[in-house]
């Protein structure tokens, strides 16, 4: 049986289709929202518009790259949530209008279940080896921050997350801080490699358990940015590398110093990451050492699968197809959608 599905991605300002056929994903087509970066920040009724407009040309390519007609399709895959609400309304509703018009399959997606399978994506051309059950996940964005113990393609538990904000923030407002444009973090990554990684220290959380925290290091950043700043107004504009380099040191050795501690809890050291801050250098080379020091097999997902794509949420909807987890007309796109609810509903 040949299984062909077309997913749509569009849970922030990135509206993006993908097509996948019997596991192998043949397109991935990705429009982006330059209007954002003026404003700091992803304008949530700027990114519904946007999506209004670009969603039929990127789906039309997405089929003409992949080879494959409307008719061909045996479910069209849509991103439920979590996200801003106007975004996903765009998608969910393009979905449901095309399963009614070819009479197809509707498969709904979370977002953060798609992160983590999309270092299952598969192409014509890229065969990297596929992580093996048990695994955990370090799930890192800019909205979440947390490890996940991978069962299975549809059981996974949540065991450790961020209690206030998430890598990926930290990321950003400390770029802000320093004078990067929004979305900041890649500017941070690209400066931190001419930098002293051990230049200068911040203040690193304790937090029981697997959780994590991220206000008292923008806090930290913040305070020592000022307080620099009064004795040498050219502070940042004369140590901007070393200043990266430090922040992202501290953030990427929070982020591992509770992943080694799930590994030995746990004793899975099949290890995985995945989510937009997992396209940061310093993130992937420390996934790589770690992984050479406790003996992990690690699965580093290409950067273009790690910020927000319509890949992974073919691959996770060609799992879901697999389990007959199909979604009826009247589901409802959901802000807030947390793993626990949406496997309880694809169940």
């Amino acid at each position: 049986m040949n299984i062909t599905i077309l997913a749509i991605e569009s849970s922030c300002d990135d509206t993006s289709a993908a097509v996948i056929a019997n596991g192998i994903v043949l397109s991935n087509v990705i429009a982006t929202q330059a209007v954002h970066q003026e404003y700091g920040g992803v304008v949530p009724e700027l990114a519904s518009r946007s999506h209004q407009q670009n969603i039929v040309p990127v789906v039309h390519k997405a089929l003409t790259d992949a080879g494959v007609g409307t008719s061909d399709i045996s479910a069209i895959a849509y991103t439920r949530g979590p996200g801003l609400l106007g975004s996903l309304l765009v998608g969910a509703s393009f979905a449901k209008g095309f399963a009614l018009a070819k009479k197809c399959k509707m498969i709904e997606v979370n977002h953060l279940h798609a992160h983590v399978l999309a270092n299952f994506i598969q192409t014509p051309t890229e065969h990297a080896p596929k992580p093996q059950f048990p695994f955990l996940c370090l799930l890192v964005s800019g909205g979440h921050t947390q490890i996940i113990h991978v069962r299975d393609y549809h059981d996974m538990t949540i065991i450790g997350s961020t209690i206030d904000d998430a890598a990926g923030e930290a990321f950003d407002k400390c770029a802000k801080m320093l004078g990067f444009p929004y979305p900041g973090g890649p500017f941070v990554d690209d400066c931190a490699q001419g930098g002293n990684p051990h230049a200068f220290e911040f203040g690193k959380p304790q937090i029981k358990d697997f959780d994590y925290s991220f206000s008292g290091l923008k806090t930290s950043v913040l305070y020592f940015l000022r307080d620099k700043q009064k004795y040498d107004m050219h502070f940042i504009e004369n140590n901007k590398e070393d200043i990266c380099a430090s922040v992202q040191h501290t953030i990427v050795e929070i982020l591992m110093q509770k992943l080694v501690l799930a590994s030995q809890k746990t004793g899975i050291k099949e290890i995985v990451i995945g989510g937009g801050v997992a396209a940061n250098s310093g993130l992937r080379s420390a996934i790589t050492r770690y992984g050479e020091i406790h003996n992990w097999i690690t699965h580093i997902p290409p950067k273009k699968y790690t910020t927000d794509n319509a890949a992974m949420i073919a691959v996770a909807a060609y799992y879901k197809y697999l389990g007959k987890h199909f979604t009826e007309q009247n589901v409802s796109p959901k802000a807030r959608y947390s793993l626990d609810e949406y496997f309880s509903h694809s169940s």
